[in-house]
């Protein structure tokens, strides 16, 4: 089965113009007691500094126990993980390999409940420090995160989630014999 990125798996500062805004810092991630092994999640929003800090941290063993161990994860290239797991084990290849010293900013959470139990959480995010296949550093990158969570007895919990890349001044991507660019349709007006 395919790992991390599509590979097998090995064992063992937020710029003005974007929609996020540079006051709109996320609240502290939610702190971990030394017992305490997986973070508590006590609203939805919490979910999105959760993330930001155990991405910081490089801590794909935090990162994972965010989501609940039937979850499915889909990446910003359509990658599909189907457990936490999965999912913990993507990230520990992308922390090592991809991401190495990579920072997140996530902006405001923006949350929908869906009734009592469940919620829909967005958050806006900029990426700094991935590094090409060649180690060389790639420029910063922007997107969007969605959360599903659902209320458990621990407290919320992340049963799916997406990760958007945001392509600048694009309303879709086009694929030809090239590969895959994105588009925009419409005429630009200055």
């Amino acid at each position: 089965m395919l790992g991390a990125f599509g590979v097998l798996p090995e064992r063992s500062g937020v710029r003005s113009g974007t929609g996020v805004a540079r006051a709109n810092r996320p609240r502290r991630a939610p702190s971990l007691p030394a017992r305490q092994k997986e973070p508590t999640v006590h609203e939805p929003a919490d979910v999105v500094p959760a993330w930001q800090d155990a991405w910081n941290r490089a801590d794909a063993d935090h990162l994972a126990a965010l989501f609940a161990e039937d979850a499915d994860f889909v990446n910003v290239v359509g990658l599909w993980w189907h457990d936490r797991s999965s999912i913990r084990d993507a990230h520990d290849f992308g922390f090592r390999t991809i991401f190495p010293g990579s920072v997140i900013t996530m902006a405001e959470p923006r949350v929908r409940r869906l009734g009592t139990d469940a919620a829909v959480v967005q958050s806006r995010w900029h990426l700094t420090g991935q590094i090409s296949p060649a180690g060389e550093a790639a420029g910063p990158r922007e997107g969007i995160f969605t959360f599903v969570l659902e209320r458990r007895t621990q407290g919320w919990v992340a049963v799916t989630a997406q990760n958007t890349d945001i392509a600048p001044g694009a309303q879709t991507h086009l694929n030809s014999a090239a590969g895959q660019s994105p588009v925009h349709y419409r005429p630009r007006t200055s």
